[in-house]
């Protein structure tokens, strides 16, 4: 690792920018990095000014050229046990450690990095850097930048995001939803349960459906990706306030991440008739107040692109790696193709 390299990485692990934190300290620090060298840029911010996306380009005028594309936030540190503080760089047997060293500050270290050799040569077409933020919690930040690259004339005709895929070239990822359940029934005294309507025991039922339907969703099969089916799982759950109160409400959350090719539209229909008609007609004898609802956490489309196309061949000889796979986890690059 060059000096220059470690300095800028070291620099961007500095910056705590866990998605619940604001990227400004690091988005600043790259835009005037690339002003120094003469680079114009552009940021696009959240509706709060705390956030922002960062895009920059150069090289020959008009349409067309490579885009390097990366997510500036990280996930929490919180509850775990890091050996090295996570953020700081600590190099160790030829590896980097801290957080968001590999997903993914280090690609961005390397594209700014190489920034003063782009320059240094007579480039073709244009090169187009597009940082975003919010990507760890559903790929939000990025539709603001894909939305101005629609609507520019000069869009870029590849994009290459630094996941990390120890350098395998990917060339598809499945999509996800993710939702949130809330189950509001009716409180009492345990001693007289069946005057209440336990959202505990309501929520069941739906996690119960939800693994049903999940099984269902796993016969459609798709031998490229790991595992080769669309998977569901209920990651979080709240509810009750004590066990001699029957619990009036009950949250929790569940993901689906699906195929490419998988409509989830019959999965969630099947889901919201099942509880808006047995478990609410159910609750509501009891307690006409009592309510299922069912909110959006994220949601990002599945991708799949041509691995023999001539940009396929492109990246497998850059990458020194003709292995293309998939993988089961989404990036910015379904976003992107779906609104452009």
């Amino acid at each position: 690792m060059n000096s220059d390299l470690k300095r800028i990485l070291a620099t961007l692990l500095a910056f705590d920018t866990t998605s619940r934190e604001s990227n400004l300290q690091l988005i600043n620090y790259i835009d005037e990095y690339l002003r120094g060298y003469g680079i114009a840029t552009r940021l696009f911010f959240d509706e709060e000014g705390k956030k922002a996306n960062l895009y920059a380009r150069f090289g020959p005028e008009g349409p067309g050229g490579v885009m390097l594309s990366g997510h500036t936030d990280v996930v929490p540190v919180d509850g775990q046990r890091w050996t090295v503080p996570p953020f700081e760089l600590t190099l160790r047997d030829d590896l980097c450690y801290g957080r968001g060293s590999t997903d993914m500050k280090g690609f961005i270290a390397c594209v700014l990095a190489a920034v003063p050799d782009f320059l240094s040569q007579p480039l073709r077409m244009p090169l187009h850097l597009a940082f975003s933020y919010d990507e760890e919690v559903g790929c939000l930040g990025v539709r603001s930048l894909v939305d101005h690259l629609k609507a520019s004339k000069d869009k870029p005709a590849l994009c290459i995001i630094g996941e990390p895929t120890e350098m395998r070239p990917v060339y598809g990822h499945k999509g996800k939803l993710a939702m949130r359940c809330t189950v509001q029934g009716k409180a009492c005294h345990s001693a007289y349960a069946p005057s209440g309507v336990n959202a505990i025991e309501y929520a069941a039922k739906l996690i119960t459906r939800l693994g049903t339907l999940g099984e269902t969703l796993a016969q459609t099969r798709d031998s490229r990706f790991d595992p080769p089916y669309s998977t569901l799982q209920v990651g979080v759950i709240h509810g009750g306030a004590a066990l001699n109160i029957v619990p009036e409400s009950c949250q929790f959350d569940f993901e689906i991440r699906h195929l490419p090719d998988v409509s989830l539209e019959p999965t969630l229909a099947e889901l919201h008739g099942y509880a808006a008609g047995e478990l609410l007609t159910s609750m509501r004898a009891v307690a006409p107040q009592a309510d299922i609802t069912f909110s959006p956490l994220s949601r990002y489309p599945g991708l799949l692109s041509d691995p023999q196309s001539e940009f396929a061949g492109w990246l497998a000889q850059w990458a020194q790696s003709e292995a293309f796979s998939t993988v089961a986890f989404g990036t910015r690059a379904a976003c992107s193709m779906k609104r452009a």
